[in-house]
């Protein structure tokens, strides 16, 4: 079978797999019959390394997953196949009063990549990661054999999927909980801070009477301008007595990158003049507004094949978290040593992370302060960098994110994540990744 050029996310590389399409739920698996071949299961495209690829074997689109199963709309509680996407879901659920519990980033995931990443969103330190608000699934194994996974039904299955980037089976369908909304309106505020301190405090503050937080940093500038920001905060606009007071519900059309240019357009210059018009980009301290759901979750979303704008090179994303007695120096040094490599990041988000624990055995979300960044792909330069960053993660006992990542070695996912070791027999002896034969070189 033809083979065919796949990249993920970041656009680092284009690796040639061959593609089998998972056509329904109830059909067995198409697995490759030559020996010691391995499949994944590949959903949208959106995660930026290469958790999703298989570089030189085959990948399970689950495009044709795509079918709602069940929704009861008095209890929020929805079924539906693992290739649906979020987006879909949204317009579904959101003008009969529900949302997603958890959301990351961007609505174009799957059910089954957001449960195999076990993905975060804003509101962590109030709802966990996605994992916690799934309440079943089906694992479709190599061998044919279907588990229902939950809390009581092979809960160690349900553990090892959760965040288990997709390795343990190809899930078919999933069940969770949503939350109630009454319009599709946040009530949002975004406050300018002028250093970390200010942020750690903005967190501390906001976190008790906020559902949403989340802070864009400049990582452009170093002395007195290193580690400002805007700190975004939020919760779900209550029902209004009138529906004067709501403004009108406006259609946002998402525009495209039409093409990938010859170089990178983040550079020291663009970064540096972008950060500075961000940061200063409202008239006061503080605005709060009423604001769609949409641009408040999504802002990305709007700009379709963003990740073009790197030129054909791609780039990296680099996501950590650190726990809460190393947060702050240890964001400090990182800004600290991105300002003076001149590699910075306008894609930068630093937020809290809370209290709820994961399920999943490899979940990456823990308490503490996770910081995220986009780089353009500059070659050794570039990973320099990582590994001065990777040396203050480690130093301060944190990890990295799978999801995001394309280059972390064997010892630093496997200091960052010490439950690899019981996951490992989870893992289905016909899936892999490139990530998982990486990762696990050294063993």
């Amino acid at each position: 079978m033809a083979q065919r050029a796949v990249n993920s996310w970041g656009r680092i590389g284009k690796p040639a797999h061959t593609l089998l399409s998972v056509g329904s739920r109830h059909a067995s698996l198409p697995l490759p019959s030559a020996p010691g071949s391995t499949v994944l299961p590949h959903g949208h495209g959106r995660s930026y390394g290469d958790s999703n690829l298989n570089p030189g074997q085959s990948l399970l689109l689950t495009a044709r997953l795509d079918r709602f199963i069940a929704f009861d709309p008095a209890t929020g509680v929805i079924r539906c196949e693992a290739g649906v996407l979020l987006a879909d879901i949204l317009r579904l659920v959101v003008p009969q009063g529900w949302f997603l519990p958890v959301t990351p980033g961007t609505q174009y995931v799957t059910v089954g990549g957001a449960i195999a990443n076990d993905v975060h969103g804003k509101n962590h330190h109030v709802a966990g990661s996605f994992g916690n608000h799934v309440d079943c699934f089906e694992l479709l194994r190599s061998d044919g054999s279907r588990r229902l996974c939950s809390p009581t039904s092979h809960p160690a299955w349900f553990e090892a999927t959760i965040g288990g980037l997709g390795l343990t089976g190809l899930i078919t369908w999933a069940e969770f909980r949503l939350r109630r909304i009454a319009n599709p309106w946040m009530d949002a505020e975004t406050i300018r801070f002028g250093n970390l301190r200010e942020f750690f405090a903005l967190s501390t503050a906001s976190e008790a009477n906020h559902e949403y937080t989340v802070s864009w940093i400049d990582c452009a500038f170093g002395g007195p301008r290193l580690g400002r920001g805007l700190f975004n905060r939020a919760n779900h606009a209550p029902a209004q007595a009138s529906g004067d007071a709501l403004p009108a519900e406006q259609h946002r059309s998402a525009r495209r990158v039409p093409f990938t240019p010859p170089l990178s357009l983040v550079n020291a210059l663009s970064l540096k003049a972008f950060n500075t018009l961000y940061y200063h980009r409202q008239r006061g301290a503080s605005q709060r507004a009423l604001q769609h759901y949409q641009p408040f979750f999504y802002p990305l979303d709007a700009l379709r094949d963003w990740n073009r704008i790197y030129g054909p090179a791609g780039f990296y994303q680099y996501q950590c978290v650190v726990p809460p007695a190393a947060a702050a120096d240890a964001v400090q040094a990182m800004l600290s040593a991105i300002t003076r490599s001149g590699m910075g990041s306008f894609l930068a988000v630093l937020k809290q992370f809370g209290k709820p624990a994961s399920r999943g055995l490899l979940s990456f979300p823990m308490e503490g302060t996770t910081l995220a960044l986009d780089f353009a792909n500059r070659g050794p330069a570039l990973h320099r960098l990582f590994a001065t960053l990777d040396a203050i993660v480690r130093q301060a006992g944190g990890r990295l994110y799978p999801a995001k990542d394309g280059r972390m070695d064997a010892t630093m996912f496997q200091q960052g994540h010490p439950r690899w070791q019981d996951f490992a027999p989870f893992v289905d002896p016909r899936f892999s990744s490139g990530f998982w034969r990486r990762v696990m070189e050294q063993q």
